[in-house]
């Protein structure tokens, strides 16, 4: 069985989360053609999420399935694309290789690997339009191909912004107008 991989970048800058390798993105965006030729249609997830849930699709690097570096928390399709959310597992050499790569933006792609279920072909443009996928993984990648999809936050930012937050002085004293 061929497994067909699909390799896309948000447009966003990337980051990452220190300490606690949990990052969001994109793995793939609707209606946007890949340099393959390709184009996910909204829906082409749904059945395939359904059936595994973002936990039984697994998050490896480069597409190498000796080289699993963590897991999905989320997975959903939106209007945009689909929005994963994953954890990289520090606990394995490569996840902590790859938290400081998304930290230093040496790394920024996401892919995502499957089985083509039902596809159409536009002849105009010779794209392939994906209509039903088969998800059976999303790879941190070097080089994408879809330009548009990439991890685009981290938790981290929402942790320094929730600590800066709780470590302000409290200015709960009594505020009385002055009138003049």
């Amino acid at each position: 069985m061929h497994i067909r991989r699909e390799k896309s970048r948000l447009a966003q800058p990337l980051s990452a989360c220190s300490g606690t390798g949990v990052f969001v993105g994109y793995a793939s965006l609707f209606g946007v053609r890949d340099a393959a030729g390709d184009m996910v249609m909204p829906g082409a997830f749904a059945a395939s999420l359904k059936m595994r849930g973002a936990a039984n699709i697994r998050m490896l690097f480069q597409h190498d399935p000796a080289e699993p570096v963590g897991t999905w928390l989320e997975m959903r399709e939106n209007e945009r694309g689909l929005y994963v959310r994953g954890r990289l597992d520090k606990n394995v050499q490569r996840g902590r290789e790859l938290i400081s790569l998304l930290e230093s933006g040496g790394l920024d792609g996401l892919s995502i690997g499957f089985k083509t279920v039902n596809a159409t072909r536009q002849k105009f443009t010779n794209t392939r339009q994906l209509l039903h996928l088969d998800l059976w993984e999303v790879s941190l990648v070097t080089f994408p191909m879809l330009e548009g999809a990439r991890v685009s936050d981290t938790k981290l930012q929402a942790l320094i912004a929730a600590t800066q937050l709780f470590q302000r002085p409290t200015q709960h004293k009594e505020q009385v107008p002055t009138w003049t």
